[in-house]
């Protein structure tokens, strides 16, 4: 069976990332306890069914200790088993907390005997939950959505579920440091030393994907030696991630905007190591 597990912190998209699994023909369970998901399995196989996707979030604190042995099990069974954990920074979740005018989940917790009255704050919740889910989110690929649109985590998660199984999934991600660093990035590279095309009134309208802009980074020796060192570094470790049992590996280049520079980049390296890996090639900004 093919079994996703949507797992992180609430107000990060996991019902959206649910919904598009459900779409795709995935039978959908939110909010599973990790205590169960095996006799779902066994019970889904023995009805004929070949894609489950499950939510599990910190609201399951007492079993979530048990869910990477649950997935380990699983995986010995035969059953192809993927992880995906949606995070967000602090600010954003706040932010979409008070615009849909929903409270956390954690928020109707007590502490052992705290006064009914004093429940945690938001800030309070959301600290907790990234403790209690602290060792969770090593056992997948983490996407941070902090600047995503609905829409846009709709199309990654489409990506990572559809990727075929293979030792290691390498993805390449363009972003634009003025939004932020993405948090699910392994490696970083910083790109803004290289000649802006955004200066160059004729290309600032395109980005990175467009030829003109090709053209102009292809003719900047410094582009050129910044690709080879990026590449040079990702061929050299590679192999210890690998033997390391990494399923994903995320290298992340920015620039100041996310338009040119590091668009380029992240084109031009996922297309050299496509020949040989597995690549998944993602843009932030567009």
């Amino acid at each position: 069976m093919r079994i996703v597990l949507i797992t992180g912190i609430s107000g990060s998209g996991k019902s959206v990332a649910l919904n598009v699994l459900e779409d795709t023909g995935h039978y959908c369970v939110d909010n599973l306890p990790p205590a169960l998901l095996a006799s779902l399995v066994d019970t889904l196989v023995e009805e004929g069914l070949e894609s489950l996707a499950v939510a599990v979030d910190a609201r399951s604190a007492q079993s979530l200790a048990t869910l990477p042995a649950a997935v380990e099990r699983l995986r010995a069974q035969g059953h192809d088993v993927k992880i995906v954990f949606l995070t967000a920074n602090t600010h954003s979740l706040v932010a979409r907390f008070s615009e849909t005018r929903r409270s956390h989940p954690l928020s109707h917790e007590l502490r052992p005997g705290q006064n009914p009255a004093a429940r945690r704050t938001l800030i309070e919740c959301i600290s907790e939950e990234r403790e209690r889910l602290s060792t969770i989110e090593q056992l997948g690929h983490v996407i941070d959505t902090s600047e995503l649109s609905a829409n846009k985590l709709r199309a990654w998660v489409k990506d990572l579920v559809a990727a075929e199984r293979a030792p290691l999934t390498l993805f390449f991600e363009s972003f634009a440091f003025k939004l932020g660093v993405p948090l699910d990035a392994d490696f970083v590279f910083d790109v803004r030393a290289l000649p802006n095309p955004y200066y160059d009134l004729t290309l600032r309208p395109l980005t990175g994907r467009d030829a003109p802009v090709i053209d102009f980074l292809n003719a900047q020796p410094s582009a050129l030696d910044l690709m080879n060192d990026i590449r040079v570094f990702v061929e050299k470790w590679l192999p210890s991630f690998k033997t390391d049992n990494r399923s994903y590996l995320t290298v992340a280049v920015g620039c100041t905007g996310g338009q040119h520079r590091s668009v380029y980049m992240a084109e031009q390296l996922a297309a050299y190591f496509q020949q040989s890996e597995r690549v998944i090639l993602r843009h932030r900004e567009q």
